[in-house]
């Protein structure tokens, strides 16, 4: 005869594994967030290159103004800030393997510089090909050399109940 299936109710599962917050503790802090105004339009969705060398966009255009200020979507290091073929950019390495990169943006970081979400970047300029607004962010998202779409960091994880077996 097989062994019978416990099921264990959500609560006692969370309690087994560290308790449920109280009712007055402090809301948990979000991981990521906009780099730009939260909502900002997308003027160019993620579209993953079908190989790593060809035609693709790796990133989102998000449509803003110039002189917006750029914010970390999350916790990390300064990676990179300064030019790239004549642009602006800025990448920020996170825990887990992840790198957002974001340009035009004129730097206020320097690289080594450790960030929080929300911490200032520099500001959007000018002149992203393609943009039909005055101004557009191009947000960038990888882990290794897999190219993400960025809009995925802001979209709550799906969660799946198994059986315990």
């Amino acid at each position: 005869m097989p062994p019978a299936r416990v099921l264990v109710p959500l609560t006692v599962l969370l309690v087994l594994l560290g308790g449920v917050p109280a009712a007055s503790a402090a809301p948990v802090a979000p991981l990521w967030g906009w780099p730009v105004t939260a909502g900002t339009p997308v003027t160019r969705p993620f579209a993953p290159p079908p190989s790593p060398y060809a035609a693709g966009h790796r990133g989102v255009d998000l449509a803003t103004v110039p002189g917006q200020p750029v914010v970390a979507a999350g916790v990390g290091v300064v990676a990179f800030a300064g030019m790239v073929a004549g642009r602006p950019v800025v990448s920020v390495d996170h825990p887990g393997g992840l790198r957002t990169t974001y340009e035009p943006v004129t730097p206020s970081v320097a690289a080594g510089q450790a960030v929080a979400l929300g911490t200032p970047l520099g500001e959007l300029t000018a002149g992203h090909a393609g943009c039909p607004a005055e101004a557009c962010l191009h947000w960038g998202l990888r882990r290794g050399g897999t190219y993400l779409d960025p809009l995925s960091l802001l979209r709550a994880p799906r969660v799946r109940l198994l059986p315990w077996d």
